[in-house]
């Protein structure tokens, strides 16, 4: 059985916890609409620019590999 005491403090723990987290949340200094959207523009023309380079870089070692061992 336990005890109400423990229960008691192990909910003020979570309150105070989440409590903790609530008031770190509100010192963030979030990006601005416009910040996000370029930001996010970016992370999409550099993951495009690194497919294209690594899918060329992948279709040449195989059409190299293709030549050397299968000698087509």
């Amino acid at each position: 059985m336990t005890h109400p005491t423990i229960t008691k403090r192990r909910r003020f723990r979570l309150f105070n916890y989440i409590s903790e987290i609530i008031n770190e949340l509100k010192k963030v200094v979030w990006l601005t609409r416009r910040e996000a959207a370029y930001l996010t523009g970016m992370v999409l023309i550099v993951t495009i620019i690194a497919g294209i380079v690594l899918g060329s870089l992948d279709f040449g070692f195989t059409e190299l590999v293709n030549r050397i061992f299968v000698g087509g």
